[in-house]
């Protein structure tokens, strides 16, 4: 895939991502990476970039874009002749797709910032997939939240009292003799 249809179906992504039911418009991207990130990109360099007239980009123009679509920089490059997106692991992808989820999540929640805080944790984990399937364990495991949260928690006052535990320490391991 070349770089200009990289950078077309983050937009399409990202309008999806944004309630918008459509691809952002170039316009829509340079004005929301200004006032999301602080520097952005012209309309017309984004078109050049998608019509091909500039295929390769400068350090900066990179970690914009990839800072701003949450994606590693090396994605923004046109793909290796013979390459298919068939050879990228399924699992890779899967974790692109939830650190997406994770990171629109998080700016939904900005009024809760302890709850946007966790997922923006569990999004920057290098295995954000591993993450959330380690909670689904925790949760499945009797008491197992009360006892970590009380562990994790206790005196925190950064917790925002959120995570309460019912008061008693955790029980005591066995001792070995």
């Amino acid at each position: 895939m070349k770089l200009g249809d990289k950078l077309r179906s983050l937009r399409a992504v990202e309008g999806s991502l944004r309630g918008l039911g459509r691809s952002m418009t170039q316009q829509e991207l340079a004005a929301a990476m200004k006032s999301e990130i602080g520097r952005g990109l012209s309309q017309a360099y984004l078109s050049q970039i998608e019509n091909g007239a500039r295929p390769h980009l400068t350090h900066t123009t990179r970690e914009l874009l990839a800072r701003f679509f949450r994606v590693y920089p090396g994605f923004l490059v046109d793909d290796p002749e013979g390459y298919t997106p068939g050879l990228q692991s399924e699992l890779r992808a899967i974790d692109a797709k939830i650190d997406s989820w994770l990171f629109a999540g998080a700016e939904q929640f900005t009024a809760d910032p302890v709850l946007q805080r966790a997922l923006l944790t569990i999004a920057e984990n290098e295995d954000s997939r591993r993450a959330i399937l380690l909670l689904a364990e925790i949760l499945r495991t009797p008491d197992l939240a009360d006892r970590l949260g009380e562990v994790l928690h206790h005196g925190n006052p950064q917790n925002g009292g959120q995570l309460k535990g019912s008061g008693h320490p955790p029980p005591a391991s066995p001792l070995r003799h």
